[in-house]
C-alpha cells in the first residue's frame, strides 16, 4: 500500500501548507474609481515590510483621506506623490504613476499590470520584475515579460511605471540552511524537499530500484489521478529550447 505523496498533502489545505495570515500586511491593490471620478492623487506615507511577500509595501493616503496598500517602484521615498488615471489623457509617463496600458508609449517598463480593467493588478508583482510594452493593435496592448512570453491585455488596463522595488533580493545566498528554514516557513513552502528519487517505492511513483532514476517517462497527464501526477505535468516538450 502507497503513501500520500507530498502534492496530495499539500491538497488537503492543513495548516503546514496555509499562507500564514499574519504575515501578510493586507491586499496590495489600486484603488477602484468611484461614479464619475477619473483621476485622484496619493502620498507615500511609509514604506513597510511584508515576510509573506518578496516585495517591500508603501502605505499611501489618497486626496480624500482614505489609506491604502500600494506595491512601490524603485527609487521612490517617503512623502513623493503620485496619480493614478483611469483614461490618462494629459497625464505623464513618470515613474510611479498609474495610467492605462493603451496611454504607455512603446519601450515603457510597467509592473503590477491588471488582467482585465479594474481587477487591481495581477501581473509582474515580484520583486525587481517589470514588462515592457512592445506592441500596440487596436484597443489591445502588447506586453513582453521577464519569461520572454508575450501577452496581449486591453487598452484600459491600469499599470504602474517602473520596476517594482527590492531588486536583486534572491542574489544573496542564503549561507545556511537557518536562513533557507525562515524564509520559507514566511511563504508557507514546504521545505526540505525531498527528491522523489531518493524515496522508497511505496513513497513515490519514481522511488524504489538500485539506482536513482524515474525508471519511467517523467511526463505526465493532465488527467492522472493525485498519486500519480508528478514530474513535468502535461508537457507539451521537455529538454532546452532555443
Amino acid at each position: 500500500m502507497g503513501k500520500r505523496i507530498l502534492a496530495q498533502r499539500k491538497g488537503r489545505g492543513v495548516l503546514g501548507f496555509r499562507s500564514p495570515s499574519h504575515r501578510h500586511v493586507g491586499e496590495v491593490k489600486y484603488k477602484k474609481f468611484k461614479k464619475s471620478e477619473n483621476l485622484f492623487t496619493f502620498k507615500v506615507i511609509d514604506l513597510i515590510h511584508s515576510p509573506g511577500r518578496g516585495a517591500p509595501v508603501a502605505r499611501v493616503q489618497y486626496n480624500d483621506g482614505e489609506k491604502g496598500l500600494w506595491l512601490p517602484p524603485e527609487g521612490i521615498f517617503v512623502g513623493q506623490e503620485f496619480l493614478q488615471s483611469k483614461t490618462g489623457y494629459g497625464q505623464k509617463v513618470e515613474v510611479g504613476n498609474v495610467l492605462p496600458l493603451k496611454k504607455m508609449p512603446l519601450g515603457t517598463l510597467v509592473f503590477n499590470i491588471e488582467a482585465i480593467p479594474q481587477d487591481g493588478g495581477k501581473f509582474a508583482r515580484a520583486s525587481g520584475v517589470a514588462a515592457i510594452v512592445r506592441n500596440r493593435s487596436g484597443n489591445k496592448v502588447e506586453l513582453l515579460f521577464r519569461s520572454k512570453k508575450t501577452k496581449w491585455i486591453h487598452g484600459s488596463c491600469l499599470a504602474t511605471v517602473g520596476v517594482v522595488a527590492g531588486g536583486g533580493r534572491t542574489d544573496k545566498p542564503f549561507l545556511k540552511a537557518g536562513n533557507k528554514f525562515h524564509y520559507v516557513k514566511s511563504k508557507a513552502k514546504k521545505w526540505p524537499v525531498v527528491r522523489g528519487v531518493a524515496q522508497n517505492a511505496v513513497s513515490h511513483p519514481y522511488g524504489g530500484g538500485a539506482k536513482q532514476s524515474p525508471h519511467k517517462p517523467t511526463t505526465t497527464s493532465r488527467n492522472a489521478p493525485p498519486g500519480r501526477k508528478v514530474g513535468q505535468i502535461a508537457a507539451r516538450r521537455t529538454g532546452h529550447q532555443n
